[in-house]
């Protein structure tokens, strides 16, 4: 089993949101018993809420379920456990970087470096902006791209 980790700020809008969105493709592909996926966030603001309201409603339209989501803060241990460990934007990634010993750093990427060609390389957060639209648009080429790189990498 593939485990894949999705990292935001507050674990209530971005990381939720790609976490549904990847379970949801990876779903569609018949993989659900080869990859997991969950999401944290690196602040504790947010632990035991369920995904922001924007997060929610855009899921929702999209027809993906989102039932039973709730923030936690990424662990120590959460970078020992998980085989990709996916950061929404540099802040996050650098958070994360200082969490990891040199062996867990190679299993550290961002969503966007799976998009180049988009030339943005942080998913903006919606919490601050309100444009979950725009930011789902980011996370879904995102976790496509994400997808066929662990479907590729892992042989599945």
């Amino acid at each position: 089993m593939v485990h894949v980790l999705f990292v935001c700020l507050g674990n209530i809008c971005r990381s939720p949101m790609a976490e549904a969105v990847f379970r949801h493709k990876v779903k569609e592909q018949g993989l659900d018993k080869s990859i997991s996926a969950d999401s944290a966030g690196t602040g504790e603001w947010h632990i035991g809420e369920s995904p922001h309201q924007g997060t929610r409603e855009i899921l929702t339209a999209k027809g993906i379920d989102s039932k039973g989501m709730v923030a936690r803060q990424v662990k120590r241990e959460d970078l020992q456990a998980f085989d990709y460990i996916i950061a929404m934007d540099s802040d996050n990634m650098h958070a994360l970087k200082r969490m990891a010993t040199n062996g867990e750093t190679g299993k550290l990427y961002k969503l966007l470096d799976f998009v180049p060609e988009r030339g943005v390389s942080d998913v903006p957060d919606p919490y601050y902006t309100g444009n979950f639209e725009a930011v789902y648009s980011l996370i879904e080429v995102g976790c496509e791209r994400l997808l066929a790189h662990i479907r590729e990498r892992e042989s599945l």
